[in-house]
This record gives C-alpha cells, sequence and structure tokens, in this order.
C-alpha cells in the first residue's frame, strides 16, 4: 500500500510549481553559495528534490548537482525543466531511507520537508538522516530545514497552512497535533495535474531543537547550529523562535 507522501505527487509537477512554498528558490541558493564560500567544486545532493528547483538554480550557478526523489512525475518534470536550459543533472529516483551514496558529496541539502519528516516512525526519520550523512565526505555540510517542534505547541498549524494557501493549491483540514509523538494528523486536499481530486490522510513528524541536534550528533556531526527558517532568505541571523513553522539547520561531519 501506498503512503500519503507517494500519492500526493502522483500526477502532480507542475501543480507542485504553483504551490506557495516553492517561490524563495533564489534567497535559498543565495544563502547556500554563501555557506560553501562560492566553491564551484562543491558537489551537492539534493535529497528529495522534487521538481528540481535548488538542484537547477544551483546547476545555473554553476555547482554539479545529484538530484534524488521518490516521484517519478516530479522528476520527470525536473528533467523537463533542466533540458529547456541545457542543464546537466543528474535527477534519480530513489528512497531517502537506502540510498547508494558513500563519501561521495561535500553538501547534502533536504529543503522544504525533502524527505525528512514525512516518513511514518522516527525510525524511518532517522534512516533518512543517516543515509545523509554516509553520502558526506569528511567535513561535509548538511543544510536541511525541518518542521518546528514548538510551533504547534503555541499556533493552529491548520490555521498557517490554509492562510498560506492560493487558489489551486493544496488544502488541509481536521488537524490534529499529538503531544506524545509531536505529529499532526490531518486530511490533505489536493487536485493532480490531470484534475483528479485526492483526499488523503497525512501525518508529518514535528522535531524540537534538542532532538535534532542530538540526532545528528550521534551521526557524528560536530557542530550543529539551528535558526528559524524564513521562505526565500535563510540567515544565520535569524533565531530559532515559538513564531517559527520550520527551523533550518546546518550541521558539520566530522
Amino acid at each position: 500500500m501506498k503512503q500519503w507522501y507517494e500519492e500526493i505527487f502522483e500526477n502532480y509537477g507542475m501543480k507542485y510549481d504553483r504551490e506557495s512554498f516553492v517561490h524563495g528558490t533564489v534567497g535559498e541558493c543565495d544563502f547556500i553559495e554563501k555557506e560553501i564560500d562560492h566553491n564551484r567544486a562543491t558537489k551537492i545532493l539534493d535529497i528529495g528534490c522534487g521538481t528540481g528547483r535548488h538542484a537547477i538554480e544551483l546547476a545555473r550557478r554553476g555547482y554539479t548537482v545529484v538530484g534524488i526523489d521518490l516521484s517519478e512525475a516530479l522528476l520527470q518534470r525536473a528533467r523537463e525543466k533542466a533540458a529547456a536550459q541545457n542543464l546537466q543533472i543528474a535527477f534519480q529516483k530513489h528512497d531517502a531511507r537506502h540510498l547508494p551514496f558513500s563519501h561521495e558529496f561535500d553538501l547534502v541539502i533536504m529543503l522544504c520537508e525533502g524527505a525528512f519528516p514525512l516518513m511514518e516512525t522516527d525510525e524511518m526519520n532517522f534512516q533518512i538522516l543517516q543515509n545523509a550523512a554516509k553520502a558526506l565526505k569528511p567535513n561535509g555540510k548538511l543544510i536541511f530545514t525541518t518542521l518546528n517542534g514548538l510551533f504547534p505547541l503555541f499556533h493552529s498549524v491548520q490555521a498557517f497552512l490554509n492562510a498560506e494557501t492560493k487558489e489551486g493549491n493544496a488544502t488541509y483540514g481536521n488537524n490534529s497535533f499529538d503531544l506524545m509523538t509531536f505529529r499532526d494528523h490531518n486530511t490533505t486536499s489536493v487536485e493532480d495535474d490531470l484534475g483528479n481530486k485526492k483526499e488523503l490522510q497525512c501525518n508529518e513528524r514535528y522535531y524540537v531543537p534538542s532532538e535534532i541536534t542530538w540526532l545528528l550528533k550521534t551521526l557524528r556531526f560536530t557542530s550543529v547550529d539551528i535558526f528559524g527558517a524564513k521562505l526565500g532568505a535563510f540567515s544565520r541571523a535569524d533565531q530559532l523562535t515559538t513564531e517559527d513553522f520550520e527551523m533550518l539547520v546546518i550541521a558539520v561531519k566530522a
């Protein structure tokens, strides 16, 4: 049986590129470039690359990028967009829990809930972090965003998501946040590129900063820095607060 995160992205490449969360790409890539000192020799792995927005922007700026995703529909859209710009990017279908890479990349990115933290168990989410760590060379850097567990303690997730939604985007209802598991369960309604309407029962894991730090230190990351994640405007100057829906994590491997 397919999980919700597999079903939701079937035939969703065009609609994905119209979602509100995809519009910060250039600013986010500016931040990534700054973090790697604009070193064009940096080899980058984009986990959960979606339709390739970060991979394509970084390749356009001269970086070697490999993009992986579980959705063939999103990867096909990514390949079409890259080909239209004459960019050579290896877009590959992989499950982030089982990646074939070992000590190959200088930088791994997982942005906008790219795979982590969508899995149905904490162990599976940890597998994704393990694979990201394994893919990195010594002293490699991991940059990812994830859901901030402090946010639902003070705010309604459903109200936040639907306030950000534009016409034609996915909508969310029946949200319930479980304080024992830090998972938000909801009904997500989408209409795919073919006009098919779907209603899916979804759940996503929210993490608190101390959990992320502990998980990454377990994987031998020597430094872990966590900030608030502002769409299209990542910055080390943004201290994480309860107002941030997402957090930005920057970690360096031993």
